[in-house]
């Protein structure tokens, strides 16, 4: 194969920390190449550097052979590299041809030829099997069909090179069935793809070489062929990790929650709940399984006090909860690892020291009159101490928490929401995007809780996340309960059957 882009030497600083330190990254054409690497580990500023957002301290960048000087993103497009970044990119308000199109200078004609831009969008759709709908707006189309549009967006600029970051984070397995699909087709047209993805399986899947990143240093190139998960995930964490096989919990203690007959907006059944009773109880994990979107979110949001029920009966600690207010859930001990950490779990803007006491500011030991005027010298003596506890990586604790990667910004909202000693903790895709270190790291520390007496409301889309921790298992399907089975040797087959909609026939 014919090389087409080669990174030598990448080094990049801020102030006297090193994110990247002498990287060499080489891309074939027709490849998919993997990028491999814990949470911090230098990945997404190798690929900054890339696109043209940051620019490196020292080595240099070659395509197709020629030293090359990416000053921002419109030189990486015009130089054939495009990104579909972890969180999309598009504007909500427009359609998805509008998307499209958007900020594109194909034609120098001062109106838009919107028919003749439709079909050549239409063909290139066809031609990758990147199905969309051009006229719908972006806000009424999947998750699944948005990645394609960014796609779509990057080839319609003449993208060569595609750049994927944590393409299969937000997808069903269809889904990302469906994007390896398109993967092949691209390479197959001798385009090539970097791969950024922390799920073995899928590496393995997909992947042609695989380059691991670790604290910011290239650790070694491999051929998929010539490797395993094991080997990448050791290289990746840099020590053996022993695998993770948790004791099940056959006879938990009394009940916590307890939904009877629930219904919300039942004839919605990919965003509502239909019948759905189940209990929690303390001292064990149940999990909820299913193809993300068949009412799991609604369940989260209900057993954390957000919505209230149209119908059935809600018990918290054996007592009917007749008014739905997060904030009434919370003094009654209930913590919540909400499913977009970004979004609903912490303030971007806001330090690190500031998103630890989030839900604390008005306790005697960090305000004084119920939040009035606050103890900064005890916060902070409680943010250092908590830092230490989880091994939150950050440059100090006044570091704003978007400036941290995935597993550190967890680690806050993780430290935050059991320090208090919950009851009950409802976690929503509690590793999504994580890597193999921080997940573990998320596990245990679930486990621990668990152990304590904690009842954990476990809902998650990865099946293998599922049968590892959970004591028991519900399926859910179009918003109602298929089936509940025991954590303990799960009968997988009958599991999978009801995910797909089949009834429990136990």
């Amino acid at each position: 194969m014919k090389e087409l882009l080669k990174m030598e030497h990448i080094t990049k600083k801020f102030g006297e920390v090193y994110a990247n330190r002498n990287i060499n990254l080489s891309v074939q054409e027709g490849e998919v190449h993997t990028l491999l690497g814990e949470n911090g580990a230098g990945k997404s500023t190798l690929m900054n550097i890339l696109i043209g957002l940051y620019q490196p301290t020292g080595g240099e960048i070659c395509l197709h052979g020629e030293k090359v000087r990416i000053e921002s993103p419109k030189a990486a497009v015009r130089l054939g590299i495009g990104m579909v970044h972890q969180h999309f990119m598009l504007v909500e308000a427009m359609t998805v041809f509008e998307n499209i199109i958007l900020g594109s200078k194909k034609d120098s004609s001062i109106f838009i030829k919107k028919e003749h831009l439709k079909k050549d969008i239409l063909h290139l759709s066809g031609k990758y099997g990147l199905d969309v709908e051009l006229d719908k707006p972006v806000t009424e189309i999947s998750v699944g069909a948005q990645q394609r549009v960014e796609i779509l967006k990057a080839l319609y600029r003449g993208a060569e090179l595609l750049i994927l970051d944590e393409p299969t984070a937000a997808l069903t397995d269809l889904e990302t069935e469906g994007l390896f699909a398109i993967i092949r087709k691209l390479t197959g047209e001798k385009k090539s793809v970097i791969f950024i993805s922390h799920k073995m399986r899928e590496v393995l899947a997909i992947s042609d070489r695989i380059t691991i990143l670790r604290a910011g240093e290239t650790v070694t190139t491999l051929d998929k062929d010539k490797t395993d998960g094991t080997q990448l995930a050791n290289l990746m964490i840099g020590r053996e990790m022993a695998p993770g096989n948790y004791k099940k919990i056959t006879k938990p203690g009394a009940e916590i929650l307890g939904l009877e007959h629930v219904d919300y907006q039942k004839e919605h059944k990919h965003s509502g709940l239909n019948d759905v009773s189940l209990t929690v109880k303390k001292g064990e994990i149940l999990g909820i399984a299913g193809v993300d979107g068949n009412g799991q979110s609604q369940l989260a949001q209900l057993a954390a006090g957000v919505i209230s029920p149209d119908k059935g009966t809600v018990t918290l600690k054996a007592g009917r909860v007749s008014r739905f207010a997060p904030n009434g859930f919370i003094l009654s001990h209930v913590s919540h690892i909400p499913e977009d950490r970004n979004k609903m779990g912490l303030i971007g803007n806001m330090t690190v020291r500031e998103n630890l006491v989030l839900k604390s500011t008005e306790e005697e030991r960090f305000s004084y009159g119920r939040g009035a005027l606050l103890k900064k010298k005890s916060i902070t003596a409680f943010a250092l101490d908590m830092q230490k506890k989880n091994d939150i990586r950050c440059a100090s604790i006044e570091q704003e928490v978007r400036n941290l990667s995935g597993g550190n910004q967890q680690k806050i909202i993780l430290a935050r929401e059991l320090e208090n000693k919950p009851e009950l903790l409802v976690a929503v895709h509690p590793t999504r995007g994580l890597d193999i270190g921080a997940a573990r790291y998320v596990h245990d520390t679930m486990i621990e809780a668990r152990e304590k007496g904690c009842g954990i409301l476990l809902i998650s889309a990865d099946f293998d996340e599922i049968l590892n921790l959970s004591d028991r298992i519900i399926v859910m399907f179009e918003g109602r309960v298929m089936g509940v089975y025991p954590g303990d040797n799960p009968p997988i087959e009958q599991i999978s059957l009801a995910m797909a909609g089949k009834e429990n026939q136990t």
